[in-house]
């Protein structure tokens, strides 16, 4: 059972996954879950979507991962695997197709290290919004912020992080920058010409492309989530 709109509290639980199918669980703006649905079009898997509302998430989800965070996976055989990068790296191994992960294990631990040093960005990125909203001062953010992404940068020698094509570090590392103008980074941006290449280049990927979302959605549900009042419908 697919189901776009967003299942809440008092919904009933969806029947187990069809046969050849694998379900995610998922909220449409949510950026670690859109890392999930990503991976599962850029390889071709076929799947279900189930939408969830993590305001007031239902009892029956909270069964299948009591942490209360999408995205999870549920296989036909009934297996669950929870947090973003696991299931990416899941699903890549798992399934045939392009692999986005590298071969070999250094290749893999240099992208582990890059998205390590990823994660603290992101944080900064949530910081920065929050206080933009709440009228707090952020000077002392910027420069941290403009760091992270000039080393970000430095990072990419090639067209993609991943190499001469896009793989599994560049759809980790996507969906903050696809809500550039919800987060205001764009003034950041300027700074990084190479990192601005690789944006409109990702932009042009089939699977990136499949998963956006029609222009101003992702403003429009970062505002209503900065107001404290988060429209997962939004849209709909």
């Amino acid at each position: 059972m697919a189901s776009e709109k967003c299942l809440g509290k008092g919904s009933p639980e969806p029947g187990p996954v069809p046969q050849g199918l694998i379900r995610v669980y998922s909220m449409r703006f949510c950026p670690y879950a859109e890392r999930t649905r990503l991976v599962l079009k850029a390889k071709g898997i076929k799947h279900e979507v189930v939408n969830i509302n993590l305001g007031d998430k239902p009892d029956w989800f909270l069964k299948k991962n009591p942490a209360g965070k999408v995205p999870v996976l549920e296989t036909d055989t009934g297996e669950i695997i929870c947090e973003s990068s696991v299931t990416c790296e899941f699903l890549d191994d798992q399934y045939e197709g392009k692999k986005l992960l590298p071969s070999c294990a250094l290749g893999k631990a240099k992208q582990r290290m890059l998205l390590e040093r990823y994660s603290e960005a992101v944080t900064l990125f949530y910081k920065s919004a929050m206080g933009r909203k709440n009228g707090e001062d952020i000077s002392a953010l910027e420069p941290q912020i403009k760091t992270k992404l000039k080393a970000l940068e430095e990072g990419k020698k090639t067209d993609f992080f991943a190499g001469d094509s896009v793989g599994m570090i560049d759809y980790l590392i996507w969906p903050w920058l696809e809500r550039e103008n919800a987060f205001g980074l764009t003034k950041y941006l300027e700074a990084t010409p190479q990192l601005r290449k690789w944006i409109e280049c990702m932009k042009k990927d089939p699977a990136v492309k499949e998963v956006m979302h029609p222009d101003g959605y992702l403003d429009g549900f970062v505002n209503s989530w900065l107001s404290g009042n988060p429209n997962y419908d939004y849209g709909l």
